[in-house]
C-alpha cells in the first residue's frame, strides 16, 4: 500500500473565521477567495495524497448530543444568513481546487471527521486534521495530528498537557468532570479544571472515579450529586468514531494541479 497523507479540513471552522475576520462588509466571493488561499498554503505545506472538506448539515435536527443534554450548544450565535446561502459558492471554489466537500447527515461534522481520521490512522497512515477545535485532541496518536492554521501551531500532546494538564485520551473524562461552559456541557457542579486534573491524576478515567470507594470526602459529595450529568457530559464530549462512511478513499484522492 503506497503511503497516504489524508488532510481533513474542518470546513466551517475555517470559513466562519475567515468570514468574521474580513474588514468592512464581508462578501462571499471574497470569503471563498481567502479560504482558497488558506487551502493553497495548507496543501503546499502538507503535500496531501487525499483531501476533503467536511461540513455540518443545516437541518433542524440538533443531533444525538442534544438528546442527551437538551441545553447542548443552546444560544450559540447562528451562522450569518449570507454565509449560509453562500455555501454553494464556497464549495464550488473548493471543488475547483480539487477538494471534495462532505456534508454530515444528522451527525455533527466532528463525528464524521473523527471516524474518517481514525479509520485511516489505524492503518498506520498519516492524517492531519485542520481545525482550531481542541475537541479533536482526544484522537491524537502517532499518525494523527491536528493543525491550528490560524495560530500556526500543532495541537499535540505537549499542547494538551500544557493547556489542560491531562493526557489526550483523558480529555472526555476531563470535560465530563469540568464541563465546557461555551457548549453548555455541565460536568460536575463544584468541580473545576484544577480538581478535574487532580482527580485524573489519581484515577485513569471518569468510570474509575465514579466506582471509587476511597474518594476524598470533599469530592465524593459533589460527584454523588452529579453522577448522571458527569456520564452524559463525558459522552457528549466524546467523538463518535463508528459512523458508516458512504465513500472510499479513492473518491477523495487529491490530484495536484486541479
Amino acid at each position: 500500500m503506497s503511503s497516504i497523507h489524508l488532510v481533513i479540513i474542518d470546513a466551517l471552522n475555517l470559513i466562519r473565521r475567515v468570514h468574521a475576520a474580513q474588514h468592512g462588509e464581508p462578501d462571499i466571493p471574497n470569503t471563498a477567495k481567502v479560504c482558497c488561499q488558506a487551502l493553497g498554503k495548507i496543501i503546499k505545506s502538507s503535500q496531501p495524497t487525499h483531501i476533503v472538506a467536511v461540513f455540518d448539515h443545516h437541518g433542524e435536527d440538533r443531533g444525538w448530543r442534544a438528546e442527551l443534554l437538551p441545553h447542548y450548544k443552546e444560544g450559540r450565535k447562528p451562522m450569518p444568513e449570507e454565509l449560509m446561502t453562500g455555501m454553494d459558492v464556497i464549495q464550488d471554489a473548493f471543488m475547483d481546487m480539487g477538494i471534495d466537500s462532505l456534508l454530515s447527515d444528522g451527525d455533527e461534522a466532528d463525528d464524521l471527521v473523527a471516524t474518517l481520521a481514525l479509520k485511516v490512522a489505524s492503518r498506520g497512515q498519516q492524517v492531519t486534521i485542520i481545525s482550531t477545535d481542541k475537541g479533536y485532541c482526544q484522537l491524537l496518536q502517532p499518525t494523527l495530528r491536528i493543525r491550528d492554521y490560524f495560530q500556526q501551531r500543532w495541537l499535540d500532546s505537549p499542547f494538551v498537557e500544557k493547556e489542560f494538564g491531562v493526557k489526550p485520551e483523558q480529555l472526555p473524562d476531563y470535560w465530563g468532570l469540568a464541563g465546557i461552559s461555551s457548549s453548555k456541557i455541565p460536568g460536575v457542579t463544584g468541580i473545576g479544571p484544577k480538581a478535574a486534573v487532580e482527580l485524573l491524576g489519581l484515577y485513569p478515567n471518569l468510570e474509575a472515579i465514579l466506582a471509587a470507594d476511597d474518594l476524598p470526602a470533599k469530592w465524593q459529595k459533589k460527584i454523588d450529586a452529579c453522577r448522571e450529568e458527569a456520564v452524559a457530559s463525558k459522552q457528549v464530549a466524546s467523538l463518535k468514531t463508528d459512523l458508516v462512511l458512504g465513500f472510499n478513499l479513492q473518491d477523495i484522492r487529491f490530484e495536484a494541479g486541479n
